[in-house]
């Protein structure tokens, strides 16, 4: 892959939309580059110049859909980082697909926005873990699919019956105040002066995009 990847990196339109134009740059069959592929059922990884697809990162998985052009249809089973890359994981269902052939890429958008709804489930529980825990109940690893999370917290005990009602509660109290979710890229250093919570073990950029929840969530994130 370093061929491609000196050519630049994948540009990512996911935050705006589930569905864009854009030209195969990469086939990837049996772990070398292909100018070519027409085997029909065979997983292979096809990179585009731009993708709506999002590359699983932060915990959130990797899109599914549907890459289409002229003469050729290629089914996306997952979506995956290589560097700048994305790296479109699926196969052929029909037609022979090429370097340089125009497609459309359609990420599964119900299946996105069960993502986006799981994902916003969990700033909302990391800030009710904080303010019931205490600030050491911080997050150290998740899961995040579609309608369903998996978050991992440093605490030195298990919750009580009691606590678990009051998290619930405040997450639901959040749910149902229908809080603004707004999103901005910023220096690392602005968006730490606004307390936004970095990640244990994260490496980030010069520029990181803040994702605030309301009055009462402001973390740096990637995931849609």
């Amino acid at each position: 892959l370093d061929t491609l990847r000196k050519s630049g990196g994948t540009q990512f339109l996911g935050y705006e939309t589930t569905s864009a134009d854009g030209e195969v740059v990469g086939i990837i069959a049996q772990g070398q580059l292909a100018a070519s592929f027409d085997k029909v059922g065979e997983q292979i990884g096809v990179v585009l110049n731009r993708t709506p697809f999002y590359g699983e990162a932060g915990g959130q998985v990797g899109d599914t859909g549907k890459l289409s052009g002229s003469g050729f249809e290629f089914a996306v089973q997952d979506t995956q980082r290589d560097g700048e890359l994305l790296v479109h994981i699926g196969t052929l269902t029909s037609g022979k697909l090429s370097v340089g052939a125009k497609v459309n890429a359609a990420a599964d958008a119900s299946r996105r926005e069960g993502i986006r709804r799981a994902h916003s489930a969990t700033h909302i529980l990391h800030h009710a873990l904080r303010k019931y825990l205490g600030e050491n109940a911080t997050q150290r690893g998740s899961k995040v699919q579609q309608d369903e999370l998996r978050f991992d917290f440093a605490h030195a005990k298990g919750l009580s019956h009691e606590e678990l009602i009051q998290i619930e509660d405040e997450i639901n109290a959040r749910i149902a105040d229908g809080a603004p979710v707004t999103t901005t890229v910023m220096p690392i250093a602005e968006a730490k002066k606004l307390g936004a919570m970095a990640l244990f073990g994260e490496k980030y950029p010069d520029n990181v995009r803040v994702v605030r929840i309301g009055e009462f969530s402001t973390e740096l994130c990637g995931g849609t």
